[in-house]
């Protein structure tokens, strides 16, 4: 038998989903941000962040890819694992990758108890509403808890052919708060809503007892998320309406690489104090 080491939380409270909804009802703000690696999510643990979402944005950000359905379930497990590894306090949550649940429940949880038992992550979270509801039943019923996520979801990309604001028409915008609804009582634990008008984001953000996160979805919902890379500047050819970026990391990392290039080539690196 192998003792856990859990010295790692001694003195840690625990974000859990339990304390989201805590803070919904207390109307205290849930920070989320993204994160793919044990050296980030460390950072981001140590400065408070309350959810760290394991996104499949990896496959844009790490991978190169131009949308987030090339990303494989091994490789969202990698990039959880090493998130877990890191996080003493946030509440981890990791996307079901594109093509792991849509149409086959049974997959869904096939793929959900993977996540759970090869990561450690604390939660799942996948595209949809009332079409999946199948699916976020059989996972919940393994005692897994779910995130929903509405309004524009990039796994549909092709289905939509565009990054446009979703339901700004009146019937798209009627389902959104009927499947919001629906996502709640199946049991999800909250709600990602990306790029839908803050107007209606607040309707939802009212009406639902679940905490709801908005992305691009204006101020009176219950928390945020951004992507980390875009956030820090790390990014540069991203730039939506809703996106605030508070650094220019992009350009520092540039400097100092450029700096060591220097140095190295002019033999001022190492100098006496770097050698043995």
């Amino acid at each position: 038998m192998i003792t856990p080491d859990i010295s790692k939380f001694a003195n840690v409270t625990k974000v859990t989903t339990h304390v989201l909804q805590e803070m919904k009802l207390k109307n205290e703000k849930i920070a989320m941000l993204t994160a793919y690696d044990y050296s980030m999510a460390r950072l981001l643990d140590k400065a408070g962040i309350d959810v760290i979402l394991v996104g499949d944005s990896a496959s844009n950000v790490m991978a190169g890819h131009t949308s987030t359905l090339p990303i494989t379930l091994n490789e969202m497990i990698y990039h959880a694992s090493s998130v877990v590894r890191a996080v003493k306090r946030a509440l981890v949550i990791t996307d079901l990758p594109f093509g792991t649940y849509q149409g086959n429940s049974k997959e869904a949880l096939s793929s959900s108890i993977r996540i759970m038992k090869e990561s450690g992550s604390d939660a799942v979270k996948m595209e949809g509403g009332r079409e999946i509801l199948e699916s976020i039943d059989r996972i919940l019923s393994a005692g897994i808890p779910v995130m929903g996520h509405l309004g524009l979801t990039p796994q549909s990309i092709h289905k939509f052919g565009t990054y446009v604001v979703r339901a700004t028409e009146e019937n798209e915008a009627r389902k959104l708060v009927e499947d919001a609804h629906l996502l709640e009582n199946a049991g999800c634990f909250g709600i990602v809503l990306e790029k839908i008008p803050a107007k209606l984001a607040a309707q939802v953000a009212k009406e639902i007892r679940i905490p709801i996160i908005g992305i691009g979805a204006g101020p009176d919902v219950d928390g945020q998320v951004l992507v980390l890379h875009d956030m820090l500047g790390i990014t540069q050819e991203f730039s939506p309406r809703f996106l605030r970026r508070y650094h220019n990391l992009s350009e520092e990392i540039q400097g100092s690489v450029k700096s060591y290039i220097r140095d190295v080539k002019t033999v001022d690196f190492p100098n006496e104090r770097e050698q043995y």
